[in-house]
């Protein structure tokens, strides 16, 4: 048996996963707020509360925002900046005796849909978010690829390529450069996209609609939304040449992203032709839960 924990910045999710990936137990509680010790023990208590329900100890694995930098040993980049500095693998090992093992929850997402969701079978294999932030995760032959700086797949911090001229400088991105991918394909930047002009608050959920219901105004942000996406992942191809892209995350939902951007990316793409399948989740928002717990593979 195996536990994977999604550990988000407003709830923690735990689930036990058996050998064909079926989950055999669900919890979810809410994230403390700032405090390491208390979110270190909210974790703590969430295996105990999932373990006491299976009635025995499993291997545990934690989606975390951020990565565990090779370096120091320490979480870095996390948006969830009461993890940053900690060495959050160690203190979790002590707490459960036992070896924990961490990734980033992007990564997770990735090895989720690579071992049993949308990509099952590929052998190379990029998982995006499109959510509050924009990250990737990259899995080779059911493994995961996270590199020497532990940041493999980080595209939202590269710069949107082939910039038009309205797109430049780009917006300023929290790591404090300018035209960040993250700032042109996060929610919050195509609601930012949406308003130009204007200062109507709308969501991605409500710009979605206005454009599926016929509103102009709507449905030339998604065209320039598809058109971003198709250029930021035509880099990935040019670069990885994966055999499956997993779009993840709240985006992930636009249909019609589907159909657009792969037929958009060809111009692109540096090959004569271009067959990458770009597919919807199969898990959602369960693969941070589910690629956590498959971080222990079988005989692992």
């Amino acid at each position: 048996m195996r536990i994977g924990i999604d550990l988000g910045g407003t709830k923690i999710e735990g689930a036990v996963l058996d050998d064909q990936g079926e989950v055999i137990v669900r919890r979810r509680r809410a994230t403390p707020a700032e405090s390491y010790a208390d979110t270190l023990q909210a974790v703590v208590d969430l295996v105990a509360e999932l373990e006491s329900a299976l009635g025995g100890r499993a291997s545990v694995g934690v989606a975390t925002p951020g990565a565990l930098s090779p370096h120091s040993g320490r979480i870095k980049n996390a948006n969830s900046t009461q993890l940053i500095g900690e060495r959050l693998d160690v203190d979790l090992g002590e707490a459960l005796d036992r070896q924990v093992r961490l990734a980033n929850d992007a990564n997770c997402f990735a090895l989720s849909e690579s071992v049993d969701g949308a990509a099952r079978g590929a052998r190379v294999v990029f998982g995006v978010i499109l959510g509050t932030g924009v990250g990737g995760g990259i899995v080779v032959e059911g493994r995961l690829l996270t590199g020497r700086q532990a940041i493999a797949g980080e595209w939202g911090h590269n710069p949107l390529p082939w910039p038009r001229a309205s797109e430049l400088p780009g917006p300023r991105c929290y790591c404090g450069r300018y035209g960040c991918i993250e700032t042109f394909l996060s929610g919050p930047g195509l609601a930012r996209d949406y308003r130009a002009g204007s200062e109507d608050p709308l969501t991605p959920e409500e710009i979605v609609g206005l454009a599926q219901a016929g509103e102009q105004r709507g449905q030339a942000c998604l065209a320039r939304f598809e058109h971003r996406l198709a250029r930021g992942l035509a880099h990935v191809i040019n670069i990885l040449d994966p055999d499956v892209i997993v779009l993840g995350g709240g985006l992930s939902g636009i249909g019609r992203l589907y159909d657009s951007v792969p037929r958009l990316w060809q111009e692109f793409v540096f090959s004569d032709r271009v067959d990458t399948p770009l597919r919807p989740p199969v898990h959602g928002d369960s693969s941070g839960v589910r690629g956590a717990a498959w971080l222990w593979p079988e005989g692992s």
